[in-house]
């Protein structure tokens, strides 16, 4: 059993997997012990031996104020590219899907308007967003399975779309539980990176918002085309069983999947973990996959692409946690 968490003197009860913890100034909702395989769409991997969903961003600071400074923080927005690993989370997780919600028009004219949305807003959310006010260049997030805050970290994309070719600004948030403004300039942007090149020492910042530049378009036309979208995505993804999308990034001028299919690959399993045999950059959780038959097939895609083609893949999804079994 882990520690009770208690902050500002006031104490706590501790009942695992429940919402015991009362902390003075915060209004969110603090679990022990929660299991990670809840909330990641891979739906294996171990416990956050604490989880924190916020109130809203200024909860989300009086929270991280209060935190010990060597604390490990891990944010999750709908997992849906991540891999906890078996062993679990130590520190806190703090969670922002449907908790960092806001999605507003804030700026409408002829020639286009900006959206302001929260890091936990759903990307498909925004994208029907935003054809609901007849502006286009949003469609590509109906395709992405994440939050916006995930979004940003990550320049996600598809159908030659990505993120950052839309952001005006972002807002943030830091260690010390201070929200800031920031601008594209102080990221270096690329295919799925994103690297801040301002703060303090490099400071740990997470994004609790962007504002999305969009062009006036047909709401029609836009409907249509995220329509296809997502035909095209049922149609060409494993959507019937537990992932994470695309499991690696693809290298220039090639497609991981095309490699991975290649070497032979598709339907290559470990425990409970498969590549997928409808799309190869997919690996599946078929039922009773734990965190590491998922890591381990990860590895050994990568070792045997690379001894086969001389293409080292890159992982698009993110890792996380300890490794080994849980103690209970």
């Amino acid at each position: 059993m882990f520690p009770v968490f208690q902050m500002n003197r006031e104490k706590s009860r501790h009942i695992s997997g429940v919402s015991e913890v009362n902390l003075y100034g915060v209004r969110g909702e603090i679990r022990i012990n929660e299991p990670m395989s809840r909330h990641t769409s891979w739906r294996a991997g171990g416990a956050a031996r604490r989880f924190y969903l916020p109130a809203d961003v200024e909860d989300m600071g009086v929270f991280l104020r209060g935190l010990p400074v060597d604390e490990p923080v891990y944010t999750i927005g709908l997992g849906s590219n991540l891999l906890v690993r078996d062993g679990g989370l130590p520190g806190t997780t703090v969670a922002v899907h449907a908790r960092l919600n806001d999605l507003q028009l804030l700026h409408r004219d002829h020639d286009g308007g900006l959206i302001y949305a929260g890091a936990g807003v759903a990307c498909p959310k925004v994208a029907r967003f935003a054809t609901k006010h007849q502006l286009s260049g949003a469609e590509f997030l109906a395709g992405i399975p994440g939050t916006v805050g995930g979004a940003l970290a990550m320049n996600a994309g598809c159908y030659g779309a990505e993120t950052w070719e839309r952001v005006e600004k972002v807002q943030v948030i830091n260690r010390h539980g201070e929200i800031l403004s920031r601008e594209p300039k102080d990221y270096a942007v690329g295919y799925r990176s994103v690297q801040s090149v301002v703060g303090p020492d490099n400071a740990t910042e997470w994004f609790t918002g962007g504002y999305f530049r969009f062009r006036s378009g047909d709401a029609i036309a836009s409907r249509e085309k995220i329509k296809q979208l997502l035909i095209h995505r049922v149609s060409s993804q494993p959507l019937n069983k537990p992932n994470a999308g695309s499991v690696f990034r693809n290298p220039p001028g090639d497609h991981a999947a095309r490699l991975i299919e290649t070497c032979g690959l598709k339907g290559k399993r470990i425990g409970g973990a498969m590549v997928s045999e409808k799309h190869a950059n997919f690996i599946i959780n078929t039922g009773r996959a734990s965190a590491a038959d998922i890591e381990m097939l990860i590895m050994m895609v990568q070792e045997t692409v690379e001894r086969k083609s001389g293409v080292a893949l890159i992982q698009e999804v993110r890792i996380i946690g300890e490794t080994g079994r849980q103690a209970q």
